[in-house]
């Protein structure tokens, strides 16, 4: 199954996280299909979250299977989550 789901990058206690589209089988920071955006949790910054609304929409309806968080970002950006 492909899922969007969140792969985390940054230094110890610094999270900062991608969101992309992965096979479900691969580990949590391993190869990804396709990067959609990014997150800062901390919100160090204006753009502390980015999505291409345009590229996610497209992965949902071939079947893409966001994970909690994941659905959570993607609502606050305007996409539409099933």
């Amino acid at each position: 199954m492909v899922k969007i789901r969140l792969s985390r990058f940054g230094s110890t206690h610094n999270p900062h996280y991608r969101i992309v589209v992965a096979d479900a089988r691969r580990p949590r920071d391993g190869g990804y299909i396709e990067n959609l955006g990014h997150y800062d949790p901390r919100k160090t910054t204006e753009t502390y979250l980015k999505v291409n609304a345009e590229r996610a929409a497209h992965w949902i309806a071939q079947g893409a299977q966001p994970t909690a968080t994941a659905k959570r970002l993607l609502k606050s950006q305007g996409v539409k989550v099933a």
